[in-house]
């Protein structure tokens, strides 16, 4: 897949006497693809150097280029710094074009510092930027006259209100969601021959829709719903060039994956799930690490999700053993970045796995290390800043104590201490209308009351 990248590499490295001073892509955001991490850090850093000089040809365009590369940067790599880089950049851009008066210009740049905050939100769990990116995509439609703009704006105004929805909306609302996609992919894709970014773009918007079903499909537990995101991942993919846009096609085709692990897991079929975690397995062997440690790490985060499901389905300590390994894989890159949403997800799955592992072996010093990852977890989060998290780890902390009920068979204050964890997420996922997380928190409750240990069922 990177034999490309790796020849651009050898032939614009850092000792290359000739390698031009303004990058290697020369603006062309689909070329970006073909450059791995340090490369493309090096490519915004010869953006900001060309938006800067003086002279330079059509200022308020180079720094729109620079804040699309930054972005591209904080996307691969989950780096703050990058974002907020690329936001303030293309703050910059926005004020160029509104001094040239080119309200295309001015929009595409707001689109731009709206994807910013978008990227934001889903790093690192902020919502307040998906109201900021709101705001922003209003204002770029409300001054577009016609170009990407109106149906990048389009996208992102229809992508962050399915993403308010997805916490109290129904299937029906998932597809009403989804159909709002349809127009502005159609207009990016009627202008791929005028623009070589749209193709990609278009490509983009497909992938936040996939990601977004199976959201709703997996919180709703709707087969429907995860079937239309393995279908849109499938069109996503479709005609992509993998030694050309390798890390588009990864994403899609991991997503495609998890939609068809879900939908095995939903209903418990084995080979769905084997043919899941085979796709995710052959994703993961393609992508590199250096080309987009994020990327890579979803990659690794998504395949241990389909052996998870594969061990939960056919009772395999075997698939829990590589779920965790894949989960290792993934932390030593969101190690590195402790605020990212996705390294407290990764935590806690990786934690339920040995938990399970542990039932299935009666090992209990599998599970002291499970308990004791899901309790570090545990200190590095609050209820307030993120009380969807917080009360999922309480739920698999509850899960662990009542592992160790049914490999023991003795109760030793772990039943009262899984039904507090219990309570509290059920309070939790209340307030928030999570139906389906309720459901899991109630049945856990139901078993512990009726549990093998007959001393402390009359508690509850």
């Amino acid at each position: 897949m990177f034999e490309f990248g790796r020849e651009l590499k050898r032939l614009f490295g850092a000792d290359a006497v000739n390698a031009p001073r303004d990058g290697l892509t020369g603006g062309d955001a689909s070329l970006l693809e073909l450059l791995d991490l340090r490369m493309i850090a090096k490519e915004g850093r010869a953006a900001d150097i060309a938006a800067g000089r003086v002279g330079a040809k059509d200022e308020a365009q180079r720094r729109l280029e620079s804040a699309i590369v930054w972005r591209e940067v904080a996307r691969r790599s989950g780096d703050a710094a990058s974002l907020r880089k690329a936001a303030a950049t293309a703050e910059a851009a926005a004020e160029a074009f509104g001094r040239d008066r080119r309200p295309d210009g001015w929009a595409r740049a707001r689109c731009e510092q709206a994807f910013c905050a978008m990227l934001g939100a889903e790093l690192f769990g902020d919502e307040g930027l998906n109201a900021a990116a709101d705001v922003a995509f209003r204002d770029a439609r409300s001054a577009a006259r016609g170009g990407l703009s109106l149906p990048l704006a389009d996208v992102g105004i229809a992508a962050i209100e399915a993403r308010a929805m997805m916490a109290t909306g129904d299937a029906q609302a998932a597809r009403v969601a989804a159909a709002r996609f349809a127009h502005p992919i159609a207009g990016l894709q009627s202008l791929t021959r005028r623009c070589r970014a749209a193709r990609l773009l278009a490509v983009e918007a497909r992938l936040v829709l996939a990601d977004l079903l199976i959201g709703w499909g997996a919180r709703l537990r709707d087969g429907e719903l995860l079937a239309m995101a393995r279908d849109e991942a499938d069109r996503a993919a479709k005609g992509l060039d993998v030694a050309y846009e390798p890390l588009s096609w990864a994403r899609a085709m991991a997503l495609r994956g998890q939609a068809l692990a879900l939908m095995g897991e939903l209903n418990g079929e084995v080979e769905v799930l084997a043919q899941a975690v085979g796709d995710l397995a052959d994703v993961v062997g393609e992508l590199s690490r250096e080309q987009s440690p994020l990327d890579w790490a979803r990659s690794q985060t998504a395949l241990a999700q389909g052996l998870q499901a594969l061990g939960e389905a056919g009772g395999s300590e075997r698939a829990y053993e590589q779920a965790v390994t894949c989960y290792d894989r993934a932390a030593h890159v969101l190690k590195k970045i402790p605020a990212l949403s996705l390294r407290a997800f990764g935590a806690s799955n990786r934690a339920l796995c040995l938990a399970r592992s542990a039932e299935l072996s009666g090992d209990l010093t599998v599970l002291d290390a499970a308990e004791s990852a899901f309790k570090i977890e545990l200190t590095g989060i609050t209820a307030r800043r993120d009380p969807a998290a917080w009360a999922l780890l309480q739920v698999n902390l509850a899960r662990l104590y009542e592992a160790r009920l049914d490999i023991t068979g003795k109760d030793r204050g772990e039943r009262a201490s899984a039904a507090l964890a219990l309570n509290a997420a059920l309070d939790v996922f209340g307030e928030l209308g999570l139906r389906s997380l309720s459901i899991v928190a109630a049945d856990a409750l139901e078993r512990l009351a009726g549990g093998p240990i007959a001393s402390a069922r009359s508690s509850y």
